[in-house]
């Protein structure tokens, strides 16, 4: 029986059309099949409502912030108002200020910038690396993956009331998981990190895509999150917060745009007086589109409701944790344990098979999209699978034959484009290969689970 004949709800919204929902992909057994996406955790398709408004925007593209012309006056608007409409999209305060970046790594990279040079940042080892990494010239305590959200608020309580000296303090926490997909207690980490005197900044990566996320509500001093996770990949994205750390800092790129004024000084040098607005931080030409698309998905979501979305993500989230849970070879990856809320990303791990060539499997002989590896959170997946979270790893698959055991796993990830039939096959395509093993054989090539084309059909 489908895993949707249950909980099938007439009422739940249909799914927002995407770009690419109609490819179709070649199987290595022969034909064609629609292509099931199944890895938004990365990079999500964009919205078709995005792509026609860019596309109508496209004629009209103008230099912005310098030009006088119509056209130039126009991006501008546009570009200007894509800040106002994310700052709405986020529940932004009065005083915080939206910074286009170019992703989510970027604008974490931003913050680590401007932070105070004597700050101390506490960051979970849970985290993705574009959280995990940036913080190079800062004092970095590493806290260990807590395996419930009370105690990841008391452990973080713990590491701040012990910190000596007494100074500027960051947070960095993400709002869901990028391999289990489980919410964080993000609201009670903000209250424990003001308590101590700390900062906050949620990467919301993975967040903003599936669940509203409200600045003033959750009480976080910045966001970070990436345009092509929210169904608009043109290569931009957010940081948004507080204003004074940003104000105080030296530009994060120096160029035209962030300067207000610039003159020579009579011993040869030069003067510069920088912005204090968002301008500060996003010197060069902008990437105009790229910033639009993202307001163009905000508008998208809003308009088509977060509660509705969530609902019917959830459903999808049901569907495939009843199917996988109906195969015992399968181990779901969890760090709150089965019952704490998530997103529609799930990882796990197969009993016998070496997770770059189950991956390669779904794709050759079903047409789906997944991905395996690491997810860019090494000492998180290292620390779930089981092994040494010190162990050396790679994103992408180790240098094992198919069959080997692999110390990685396979993420499925969904979101507000994915039809039932997608997740409907890929229960299906698991329990198949489970049971009854690929049907064609594989080989690594540079460091990837591939068909052999030589090969026969087993």
């Amino acid at each position: 029986m489908s895993v949707f004949t249950a909980a099938a709800d007439q009422s739940l919204c249909a799914p927002l059309p995407v770009l690419g929902k109609d490819v179709t992909v070649p199987l290595v057994t022969g034909g064609e099949v629609t292509y099931a996406a199944l890895d938004y955790a990365a990079s999500a398709p964009a919205l078709q409502r995005v792509w026609d408004d860019v596309a109508a925007y496209a004629p009209y593209y103008g230099s912005v912030h310098r030009g006088a012309g119509y056209l130039s006056q126009l991006s501008t608007d546009l570009f200007e108002n894509s800040r106002a409409t994310v700052a709405e999209f986020l529940g932004c305060r009065a005083d915080d200020q939206v910074i286009f970046t170019r992703s989510t790594t970027d604008s974490l990279n931003l913050l680590a910038a401007v932070v105070p040079a004597d700050c101390q940042v506490f960051v979970y080892e849970t985290e993705h690396h574009a959280s995990l990494l940036p913080w190079r010239d800062a004092r970095v305590t590493y806290l260990n993956a807590p395996r419930t959200p009370a105690q990841a608020v008391e452990t973080l309580e713990r590491a701040l009331a012990d910190r000596d000296p007494y100074g500027p303090a960051l947070v960095c926490v993400t709002g869901a998981s990028n391999v289990t997909g489980e919410l964080w207690p993000v609201k009670e980490l903000a209250a424990a990190a003001h308590a101590h005197g700390a900062r906050i900044v949620l990467d919301a990566a993975q967040l903003a895509p599936h669940h509203p996320v409200d600045i003033a509500e959750l009480d976080v001093d910045w966001v970070a999150f990436s345009g092509h996770k929210l169904y608009a990949p043109f290569g931009s994205g957010v940081l948004a917060g507080r204003s004074d750390w940003l104000q105080a800092a030296e530009p994060y790129l120096a160029g035209g745009g962030a300067s207000r004024k610039v003159a020579r000084r009579t011993d040869g040098g030069v003067d510069v007086e920088w912005h204090s607005t968002a301008a500060r931080h996003e010197a060069g030409s902008p990437n105009v589109i790229g910033v639009y698309s993202i307001a163009s998905a905000c508008k998208a979501l809003t308009e088509a409701g977060f509660e509705n979305l969530v609902a019917r993500e959830q459903h999808l989230v049901s569907a495939v944790r009843a199917g996988l849970a109906g195969i015992p070879e399968v181990k779901v990856l969890s760090l709150f344990g089965d019952d704490a809320p998530r997103v529609g990303v799930i990882s796990f791990v197969v009993e016998g098979w070496n997770s770059s060539h189950f991956a390669a499997a779904l794709s050759a002989e079903y047409g789906i999209g997944v991905r395996d590896g690491l997810f860019c959170a090494h000492p998180l997946v290292r620390t779930l699978l089981g092994s040494d979270p010190q162990e050396v790893g790679e994103c992408g698959a180790p240098e094992a034959e198919p069959g080997e055991r692999s110390l990685n796993a396979i993420r499925v990830s969904f979101g507000a484009g994915t039809p039932d039939e997608h997740i409907e096959r890929f229960v299906r395509a698991v329990t198949e290969l489970v049971s009854k093993g690929a049907q064609w054989k594989y080989r690594t090539e540079d460091g990837r689970c591939v068909p052999d084309r030589g090969a026969a059909q087993l």
